[in-house]
């Protein structure tokens, strides 16, 4: 991506994970937690793999993302939770 789309790839560095992921107020969990929900609600499924092994380095558990997803399948559509436990399934056969 960085030959593609080079400013891009800087301001994700520098301004998404440099500065606003570092903001206080919400724990990198919280944060994890609140960006893999999102991603899967609104079927943003490209970048939830990433953030699914985010989440874990930031503390959270399967059984927290399960419930988080499932949470969501009533707000979100129920298809929608089964496309983001089919990718939590795939994060957690590759570990």
């Amino acid at each position: 991506l960085k030959a593609l789309a080079p400013d891009y790839v800087q301001l994700t560095q520098d301004v998404l994970f440099g500065d606003v992921w570092k903001r206080p107020g919400l724990s990198q969990r919280d944060k994890s937690l609140i960006t893999v929900t999102c991603l899967v609600a609104l079927n943003r499924i490209e970048q939830v793999e990433f953030h699914l092994k985010k989440a874990f380095e930031n503390g959270l558990t399967k059984e927290e993302l399960v419930a988080a997803i499932t949470h969501i399948a009533f707000y979100a559509r129920w298809p929608t939770a089964a496309s983001g436990f089919s990718h939590l399934k795939k994060v957690l056969d590759q570990q």
